[in-house]
């Protein structure tokens, strides 16, 4: 039996030739790291399209005072808060979202009026064009 593979089976291949295979080999090597480039590529995109969208994401830092009763102002502090960001302001409970009254409105701060709401914890919640966004952001209402 014959150690040459090309002679074992009677066929020769181009890895067989001294030379070709190896060239073959960096030739697969190249396209493997092509494709490595292009996924890596891809996916510095992806995250550089989502980090510059969330740079103009609407953003609450802090509200103040943290409690109060219907019809009292409150402010709201943070980033893209102005009237291209931010159409409504509501407090929600665990089953709706009440619409408060913008008073005032920038890109720094929104100043609202409580709605006549029942006494009760309720969370700040913002309206990004058609989207509602509840966030972690506490108010008290005061009976």
């Amino acid at each position: 039996m014959a150690n040459n593979p090309a002679e074992r089976r009677g066929l020769v291949h181009a890895t067989d030739v001294p030379g070709i295979g190896t060239r073959l080999m960096n030739g697969a090597r190249k396209r493997n790291v092509w494709r490595f480039s292009f996924a890596a590529g891809a996916l510095l995109l992806l995250c550089l399209v989502q980090f510059v969208g969330a740079q103009n994401l609407p953003k609450v830092t802090a509200v103040d005072p943290g409690a109060g009763k219907a019809n009292d102002n409150v402010t709201l502090t943070g980033e893209n808060l102005g009237k291209a960001s931010v159409s409504a302001v509501f407090l929600s409970d665990d089953k709706d979202d009440f619409k408060a009254t913008l008073v005032e409105q920038e890109a720094g701060k929104i100043i609202l009026k409580v709605p006549q709401v029942k006494s009760g914890g309720y969370n700040i919640s913002i309206q990004e064009g058609d989207k509602i966004l509840i966030l972690p952001i506490h108010f008290t209402v005061q009976g």
